[in-house]
């Protein structure tokens, strides 16, 4: 169930700004066991929203392995997101006009900051598991961080410590696309629309791989002068995109990602790291460029007894999404004995095997 709440106190950002009460989105499904012990928590990804059951289905869901029946989930739309929580499109209370350009600078741990304040409104002291993948993953951990003794269990999924250079310059790259359309001067919700179908094809290149183009994007005619499917499917996702997310929120999520750094004035990564007290399981996906296996092996290093699981993909970065089949899999297993699973088939509802 869709719903809001809008804060009765401002919300401090790293930058030193303040966002006057500000509004969060989030989702609800299923409802707290005798104990309150059923909690999950989903942080999720750049472009996605707080409606779980949607964009991870399989994973989540009526028949999935964390289902309403057993669980009460949560996932809440990320600051400065498309969906309803506050952005750059909401209104500057000191103009009463949306904000635009002028929406403050905001990190990861901003986001964290509005994910606790929904937590404590909702009176959910204790999450028996915090998942994410991605930039949901980089939430998940820094929020695990911050309040160490909230959470039982941890998955981070296909993330990392430190937003690499590598991934602050595809970042970049797409925040140059939006700069570059004339339109993104202009105070209007499709300002930088163009730049931003260019943005997301830029995207692609680093959420797949060789190896998931070639797969899905061979050229139908093999003796044609110019391959047909490849910058179709490029241009399509570009539109596909654009039909449903905003340029400004793009540019300033992207941005936010790019702050992820948990070592910052805490003394660095493994300093950081060492605060985690849930149980942890990092996943890898196989030929993630994006994320790589390096990434992940900090956090298992970093984070005390965190198992290391990589899952065999096709899809590169865009595996956490698409296999859920095996994502059910490891997390059934990294679950086996808990009171979250106690109702559910130790391998999963489907019955995977490793």
């Amino acid at each position: 169930m869709k719903q809001q709440l809008r804060l009765k106190t401002d919300l401090q950002l790293e930058s030193g700004a303040i966002l006057k009460r500000p509004n969060i989105t989030y989702h609800s499904y299923g409802a707290l066991n005798a104990d309150a012990s059923n909690v999950i928590w989903v942080c999720h990804a750049l472009t996605a929203n707080s409606d779980v059951f949607d964009w991870w289905a399989g994973l989540f869901g009526p028949d999935a392995l964390f289902n309403p029946e057993e669980h009460f989930i949560i996932c809440a739309n990320m600051l400065g997101s498309h969906y309803g929580t506050e952005g750059p499109l909401s209104a500057n209370p000191s103009t009463k006009e949306p904000y635009y350009h002028d929406f403050p600078d905001i990190t990861v741990r901003d986001m964290v900051s509005l994910h606790k304040a929904l937590a404590d409104n909702l009176g959910i002291d204790k999450i028996a598991l915090l998942i994410g993948g991605s930039m949901g993953g980089q939430q998940s951990l820094e929020w695990a961080i911050q309040e160490p003794t909230r959470f039982e269990n941890l998955s981070l999924i296909a993330t990392n410590a430190l937003h690499s250079p590598w991934a602050v310059a595809f970042n970049e790259s797409q925040r140059m696309a939006i700069e570059a359309d004339p339109s993104w001067k202009e105070h209007s919700h499709t300002a930088g629309l163009q730049g931003m179908k260019v943005a997301r094809s830029i995207a692609l290149l680093s959420y797949r791989n060789f190896r998931a183009y070639a797969k899905t994007q061979e050229a139908t005619d093999k003796d044609a002068i110019f391959p047909d499917r490849a910058g179709s499917y490029q241009r399509y996702q570009g539109e596909k995109l654009a039909r449903r997310f905003n340029p400004f929120s793009y540019w300033y999520l992207s941005r936010a990602m790019d702050s992820h750094n948990v070592g910052r004035n805490r003394g660095g990564i493994a300093k950081a790291l060492s605060k985690i007290r849930a149980r942890t399981v990092v996943i890898s996906l196989n030929e993630d460029v994006l994320f790589p296996l390096s990434d992940q092996e900090v956090l298992q290093r970093g984070i005390k007894g965190a198992k290391l699981v990589q899952i065999p993909s096709d899809y590169g970065h865009d595996g956490f999404l698409i296999e859920v089949s095996k994502l059910t899999t490891v997390l059934a297993r990294f679950l086996e004995g808990q009171s979250l699973l106690r109702n559910s088939a130790k391998e999963g509802r489907k019955g995977q095997t490793m």
